[in-house]
């Protein structure tokens, strides 16, 4: 909800404080996003703090990469910010410990040939 990251309502929320908000639910700071954008990090600090927006395409790449809809960025209308419930929640958990549990027996793989 966007009250959770600005303490004011969607209704008084700009493009900048969507898009920053989406942003950080997704997990990427600015820098992986304007990587991931092929952007410079002034390019989307800019968007952010409202003293430029995107392109339409530019819009729609943005929306496409943090999972909410362009209507939502532009005017706060259609699909935004989800909030993941518990089960999804343990559900990426053990997938994250499965994960981190073969990148142990790599790394203790490749270090023992390592010491050989």
């Amino acid at each position: 909800m966007m009250s959770d990251y600005y303490g004011y309502g969607p209704d008084e929320a700009t493009l900048g404080d969507r898009l920053t908000a989406a942003r950080e639910a997704a997990g990427y700071t600015v820098e992986q996003m304007a990587e991931r954008l092929g952007l410079g990090v002034d390019t989307i600090e800019g968007w952010e703090v409202d003293q430029a927006a995107p392109s339409d395409e530019g819009l729609g790449r943005i929306a496409i990469l943090l999972s909410v809809s362009a209507d939502w960025l532009q005017r706060g209308e259609g699909a935004g910010l989800v909030t993941p419930d518990a089960d999804d929640l343990a559900t990426e958990l053990v997938e994250l410990r499965r994960l981190l549990q073969e990148a142990l027996q790599r790394l203790t793989r490749l270090e023992g040939q390592v010491n050989q």
